[in-house]
């Protein structure tokens, strides 16, 4: 069994999208609008596929359903989760994503979308939406019907290396200038709730006024629940950054030779600086890569790099 698989990434274009994912992050993906980079993900709407190797060429849906050895036998009818690289040339939509139980009601079985950001990059001055201000669902619907953005939505200053759980049920987005790296379920279901007014070819894109307030979380989560400070980590060690029912995300730095394990049947892993080799494969910043469950019993990483880690 291979120990780890290196993947290609799908890329998303977006009326907010920019350059960083070709020109930091080294993508041979052309255009001036490249919102997202889908790193690992097995979602219909965009697939990784496999590198080398084996399985070259297979898509992590074939590899999920056909070979789930190198998961560890995971269970599930889907492959769980979806990382993915953001760039924010202009503000995203005013959003939030719904729970499992009314994503599969009203999206045709969809998994719910719950979130985990960390921040790789932003201006000094950086805000984002975390929430929102209204007491009751009274006052939220007033304060929607009546266009109260100013007042409704809650603008929280944050840093690089910060990490920000994002529930379903919470209201957010990604502002001008914010660069993150996301791990959420494998699910692709937003409800905008305002879109600033925006024209795309001539239209203005489409809002979900109606399934946002049937999920919209009421009053909002406290920011303490849900942004991690930065925290000093040590070389070669493991930090975990953030967990919850449905994944464990975690950063790993790495100086020289670093070997851990995971109490998982397989992780996700992203680096985000630097470069080196996991296990015998040669990696750096923007590279995405399944290890498997024979690579997840000890995981051995060289080199000068950092990662972000995922699993269920």
């Amino acid at each position: 069994m291979e120990k780890v698989i290196l993947l290609n990434p799908y890329f998303s274009h977006t009326i907010w999208g920019g350059k960083k994912l070709r020109d930091v992050f080294g993508y041979n993906e052309p255009g001036d609008d490249i919102g997202e980079c889908w790193g690992i993900s097995a979602h219909p709407s965009g697939e990784s596929t496999a590198a080398s190797g084996e399985f070259e060429g297979k898509r992590l849906s074939e590899l999920w359903n056909e070979h789930r050895e190198l998961f560890g036998n995971a269970e599930g009818d889907r492959f769980p989760l979806l990382v993915k690289i953001i760039d924010a040339e202009a503000d995203l939509s005013i959003q939030v994503h719904p729970d499992d139980e009314y994503a599969s009601a009203n999206e045709n079985g969809s998994l719910g979308k719950k979130e985990c950001w960390y921040v790789l990059d932003c201006p000094e001055d950086a805000e984002l939406v975390i929430g929102h201000n209204a007491g009751s669902p009274e006052e939220l619907r007033s304060m929607v019907s009546e266009g109260r953005w100013d007042e409704l939505i809650r603008k929280v200053k944050v840093k690089k290396g910060e990490t920000i759980q994002i529930d379903p049920g919470t209201v957010h987005s990604i502002t001008a200038g914010v660069c993150l790296i996301e791990t959420q379920q494998s699910s692709d279901i937003t409800y905008r709730l305002y879109d600033y007014d925006r024209l795309q070819n001539g239209r203005k894109r489409e809002l979900h006024i109606d399934k946002s307030l049937d999920v919209i979380t009421v009053p909002a989560p406290s920011l303490s629940e849900q942004i991690k400070e930065c925290a000093q980590q040590e070389e070669n060690s493991v930090l975990r950054i953030s967990a919850c029912d449905r994944y464990t995300v975690s950063k790993v730095k790495v100086s020289g030779e670093f070997s851990f394990k995971c109490d998982a049947g397989f992780v996700n892993a992203s680096v985000i600086e630097g470069s080196g080799r996991v296990f015998d494969k040669d990696v750096k910043k923007g590279s995405h890569m399944l290890i498997t469950a024979e690579g997840a019993k000890d995981i051995r990483m060289s080199g000068y790099m950092e990662l972000i880690i995922s699993y269920t």
